[in-house]
């Protein structure tokens, strides 16, 4: 098996900011096994007994060992993860950009779920749910009280099963159930349109198997209503990342071929690699290559890429490769560090083990973890500045979070750093009270939204409103000799 068909990855989502994790997924375990210490391993056997034999109740002994297995995995850094039964199937499904469930887009306002977006053709969406329709009880229980991710693993579940969503319709005021069946739903991971004559907005919300396929048919789709483009702005804001053979590909759509894209490096011989702008290196299985459909154009056409604190992972893997190439000019906000590589080894048919094994180089050989990549212009995400920067958080600020290994001298946080996020909470919490097209901070692509404003002005030779106030963090653990 070819290095580059190992290759997928995993998405946690926060509130403000993403983080990715990118893996390799080996089917085989490793031939040989570490060396154990025994006296430590009496010891672990020891507590096991005394704890199924003296604790206050009875203990399930498979969950006494799987806590015991995560709490090891997890002690080592942010990423490691052993998963159960559960978790694996989740995993997968985050990779395949396909789940499970009713198909809505959705936020949280005042403690209830919130309608974003129907997903369209998908089961919420032929039900006539709306934007702005509030989901107050999913089956019989309270969404009040509920977290996020609690609502959405009760509204997903096994294909042909029903859900019931009790509704409240503001502009209506009424409350009503709507009864919907789940279906497999594939998320849209690429948007993109020409913006006025000349010039295209692309946008990347993640890395998903159908990315590549999405994004050559939308370049396509562009060139066909506007042949002669003078500028394009791809947008990796707030993508937190996904597979890595999507990512070398987006790259490679506009890198000249057999180019460097990004290495890894670590201890296993494996681990030490480097992916390169060629369809060995991302193409996932037999047959045409997804990128020769593109037009020429693509390679050449000025380009802007758009990051902020929620670029992660993958994104800044595509970044980097076009920064360093120079290719395209980066434009935004540092961008989330996530530069580590995890490897997944099958445990069982149902669990694995989730273990980080390298870092990620951009081509000139800087380490993307805890870092980033940090934007040639520097550009707030309103006119008023970055008005919610505080609440994102960035691969540095994690407990536990694996150096750059390439030095650094560590760095304290800002005392008023936790009044700063305070601050930015409430007005956070003000504008979700507001219409969208009320808000501050509007949605990407809209003509209000004011980095891709600057973009533009940066590809038509025109002044950029260049921040004022953003620096680049250079958060590292400690000097390293």
């Amino acid at each position: 098996m070819s290095h580059k068909l190992k290759t997928v990855g995993w998405i946690s989502v926060g509130a403000l900011a993403g983080v990715l994790t990118t893996v390799s997924l080996q089917t085989v375990a490793r031939g040989s096994l570490a060396p154990l210490p025994l006296e430590e391993l009496q010891q672990l056997a020891a507590v096991f007994s005394m704890i199924k034999t003296d604790y206050v109740e009875p203990v399930d002994e498979k969950k006494l060992i799987t806590d015991a297995i995560s709490g090891m995995v997890s002690s080592l850094d942010p990423h490691s993860q052993y998963f159960d039964k559960k978790s694996f199937k989740e995993f997968r499904e985050g990779t395949s950009g396909r789940f499970v469930g009713v198909g809505i887009e959705i936020s949280q306002e005042d403690g209830l779920v919130k309608v974003v977006s129907p997903i369209e053709g998908s089961p919420a969406f032929r039900a006539g749910l709306k934007p702005g329709d509030l989901i107050t009880k999913i089956d019989d229980t309270a969404v009040k009280g509920l977290s996020l991710s609690d609502a959405v693993k009760r509204m997903r579940g096994e294909p042909q099963t029903k859900v019931t969503l009790t509704i409240y319709r503001k502009d209506e005021n009424r409350t009503f159930p709507v009864t919907v069946t789940r279906e497999e739903i594939k998320t849209q991971s690429v948007k993109g349109k020409v913006i006025e004559p000349g010039y295209a907005w692309i946008r990347l919300s993640q890395f998903q198997e159908r990315t590549v396929d999405d994004f050559a048919h939308k370049v396509q789709e562009i060139y066909k209503q506007d042949p002669n483009l003078k500028g394009m702005v791809l947008d990796l804001r707030n993508d937190p990342g996904g597979l890595l053979d999507s990512a070398v590909a987006i790259s490679a759509a506009f890198l000249p071929e057999n180019v460097a894209v990004v290495s890894t490096k670590g201890q296993l011989a494996e681990s030490n690699f480097v992916y390169k702008a060629a369809p060995e290196f991302y193409q996932r299985r037999a047959g045409a290559d997804p990128l020769r459909s593109l037009p020429p154009q693509l390679k050449t056409v000025p380009l802007i890429v758009l990051v902020n604190e929620g670029s992660a992972s993958a994104s800044e893997i595509v970044a980097g490769a076009l920064q360093d190439h120079h290719r395209g000019m980066i434009l935004g906000s540092q961008t989330f560090g996530k530069g580590s590589v995890q490897t997944v080894r099958p445990l069982g048919p149902d669990t694995g083990l989730k273990i980080t094994t390298a870092r990620y180089y951009t081509p000139s050989g800087r380490s993307i973890q805890a870092k980033g990549i940090v934007p040639e212009v520097m550009v707030d995400e309103t006119p008023e500045g970055n008005l919610f920067a505080a609440l994102r958080t960035r691969e540095a600020d994690l407990d536990k979070h694996l150096s750059s290994g390439q030095g650094g001298t560590e760095i304290t946080k800002d005392p008023t750093f936790e009044k700063a996020r305070e601050e930015a909470r409430k007005r956070a919490e003000e504008e979700a009270k507001k219409a969208p097209a009320d808000r501050k901070v509007p949605e990407f692509g809209s003509d209000k939204d004011f980095q891709l404003a600057q973009a533009l002005n940066q590809l038509k030779g025109r002044p950029v409103a260049v921040s004022k106030t953003q620096v680049v963090e250079n958060k590292e653990e400690k000097k390293e000799n």
